[in-house]
């Protein structure tokens, strides 16, 4: 893993070039102390003048080591070899180049600098008693190795820190994608309560409206009958939009109102006949199916007496529910087309497309399509597996 280089502050590059001219004046002060006394080597004129001008150009040099850190440190720990001064550049620069974590780049500047610090051990006069050589080969290797090792561990606490920046970044997309799927999720189950239970009662409240504007021949007892059932629609509604809300707004645990079942499907044929709906429907002995069937059930009825009594005004509606356990369920709610010429209410048109995906849901099948003797046929399959079916 590669570390993208952070840009330095200026307090931090000065510091770094502080503590490098520091090591290069000791070095170069450890030098110059034990030359010889008394000497006229010219050598001593280079170290004197041109040895700190060449490691003032090192560290100048190592201001774009970042950049290019292969190339600025093979630069300056070579010219280091002629200079004592730039020892510090040299160490910096392997220091940085440790930080990236790349073996071979290292291991290459680093036995480079061990190499040129020996010569440089090597260029300048000693005077009497001078150390043996291997003494300050083993000093350079030291120092060597004790930089590599703490740009390593410079380096690696990058990796981590970045790892875990990339992991926290990672981890707060992920949060924030959950949040707007759960979000869309829940306005799809708003949106289909909401649908599942107004639709019905609205759309027969809409239905009753546009007979009373669109037959003014009608007796006075009809018309006070229509007026009453769209009363008494508007109010239904109402209490089942604040049923919906309490359901949305209820706490994990709470209580929730009645789901609908097979039980309340008289109830929602009568309620349908009495809205003007000429509804078929006698009700058979298939026993007590699960909650999630009963409730699917009860949709499909609703959806498709809604979408009769909004597009087919007049028409004889048959609905029929057969099947067990064992064999599952079919619902057909199949009408005879419009009787009336009326313009049908408006409709979000979202109605069969929810209900498809309460069919799918429940494991089971949806169809529907126009009837070639005229009408719509709204048709189900519901799996209902009996008891102990597909357990081992």
């Amino acid at each position: 893993m590669i570390v993208p280089q952070v840009r330095l502050k200026a307090w931090q590059q000065g510091w770094r070039l502080l503590v490098a001219a520091l090591l290069g004046v000791f070095a170069w002060v450890a030098v110059t102390a034990q030359l010889p006394e008394g000497s006229d080597d010219p050598r001593i004129g280079w170290l004197l003048f041109g040895d700190p001008i060449i490691g003032i150009g090192c560290l100048v040099a190592t201001l774009w080591r970042r950049k290019y850190p292969l190339s600025i440190a093979t630069g300056v720990v070579i010219v280091s070899a002629v200079s004592s001064s730039a020892g510090g550049a040299a160490l910096l620069v392997l220091g940085s180049l440790a930080t990236r974590r790349r073996p071979l780049e290292t291991a290459f500047i680093g036995f480079a600098c061990i190499a040129t610090g020996a010569i440089t051990e090597g260029i300048y006069p000693r005077g009497a008693d001078p150390d043996p050589w291997w003494l300050s080969v083993a000093f350079i290797v030291l120092i060597t190795g004790i930089v590599v090792a703490v740009g390593a561990a410079i380096g690696a606490r990058r990796e981590e820190l970045q790892s875990l920046r990339e992991r926290a970044e990672s981890a707060e997309r992920e949060q924030v994608a959950r949040a707007a799927e759960a979000r869309i999720v829940e306005r799809h189950r708003i949106a289909r309560e909401m649908h599942d239970v107004l639709a019905h009662r609205v759309s027969l409240v809409a239905m009753q409206a546009g007979v009373l504007g669109h037959r003014t021949d009608l007796p006075s007892d009809q018309v006070s009958l229509l007026a009453k059932g769209i009363a008494d629609g508007a109010h239904q509604a109402l209490e089942e939009l604040r049923e919906v809300l309490g359901v949305l707004r209820a706490s994990p645990g709470g209580l929730e109102p009645p789901q609908p079942s097979l039980a309340t499907l008289p109830a929602l044929v009568a309620d349908a006949r009495a809205l003007g709906v000429n509804v078929a429907y006698t009700p058979e002995s298939i026993g007590t199916p699960p909650d999630l069937l009963a409730r699917t059930v009860y949709r499909i009825v609703q959806e498709g007496l809604t979408n009769a009594g909004k597009h087919a005004p007049g028409a004889e509606v048959c609905v029929t529910v057969e099947g067990g356990e064992g064999d599952g369920l079919r619902v057909t709610v199949r009408d005879s087309g419009a009787a009336r010429g009326e313009k049908p209410p408006p409709s979000a048109g979202f109605g069969l497309l929810g209900l498809s995906e309460r069919v799918e849901l429940a494991g089971g099948e949806l169809d529907h399509h126009a009837d070639p003797d005229g009408g719509f046929v709204l048709t189900a399959w519901l799996p209902w597996p009996a008891r102990g079916e597909g357990s081992e």
